[in-house]
């Protein structure tokens, strides 16, 4: 199992390969939510590489096989830094190789940490079920550029992230894209229109970085 050396110790990883070994046409940095893990991702993967997208995913700090304390991820900055060095191992592992950064719930949080840092070497963002206290926030908002292509997607039903919240920075937000899920909550890769969700997003995906 592959391993890297994170802010609170040892941090595990995933990469889902195509099938027969093909070379993708794009890449996906995904960060999952509180309470996940890598493994509850197969199929999200799997859907993804129907499109010929490769996926790399994180077990975020006290979650899954990596150390930290459970329950207790800690700091974004931290968890930002660990998302970069992901990042690195799939810049490293396909060279030239398109990526997007994608985030759900406490993951979408440590991806706009990551990208106020930099853009690159992200073409675009996908944001799921984006925590009302981060969506908009003045000092999250300032990576939102209309050559920077952002998605978000989340349930109208969303009771943990309500998408008011959402709705209010998309209005206002240039290159940022909302896609609304009627009868949909919080998690919306493991609900009944998972499959919808999926393929919305490798079409962004795709047409972010191949055209």
């Amino acid at each position: 199992m592959p391993f890297f050396s994170g802010a609170t110790g040892q941090v595990h990883y995933r990469r889902w390969p195509l099938a027969g070994g093909g070379h993708p046409r794009a890449g996906l940095v995904f960060l999952h939510g509180m309470g996940q893990h890598t493994g509850h991702y197969h199929r999200f993967a799997a859907g993804l590489a129907d499109h010929d997208i490769e996926m790399w995913g994180i077990d975020q700090a006290g979650h899954g096989l990596s150390e930290g304390t459970p329950g207790t991820p800690g700091a974004l900055t931290d968890l930002a830094d660990d998302a970069a060095r992901l990042t690195g191992l799939a810049v490293d592992d396909r060279p030239g190789l398109p990526l997007v950064v994608m985030g759900h719930s406490l993951g979408a949080a440590v991806a706009i940490t990551l990208l106020r840092r930099e853009l690159a070497p992200f073409r675009a963002a996908v944001l799921c079920g984006t925590p009302k206290s981060v969506a908009g926030h003045s000092e999250t908002s300032d990576f939102t550029d209309p050559g920077f292509p952002v998605l978000a997607v989340h349930g109208v039903d969303d009771r943990l992230a309500p998408i008011d919240g959402v709705r209010g920075w998309s209005a206002g937000a240039a290159g940022l894209e909302l896609r609304e899920y009627a009868d949909a909550g919080h998690d919306l890769l493991h609900e009944k229109i998972h499959r919808a969700v999926t393929d919305d997003v490798a079409e962004f995906v795709l047409g972010a970085t191949v055209g």
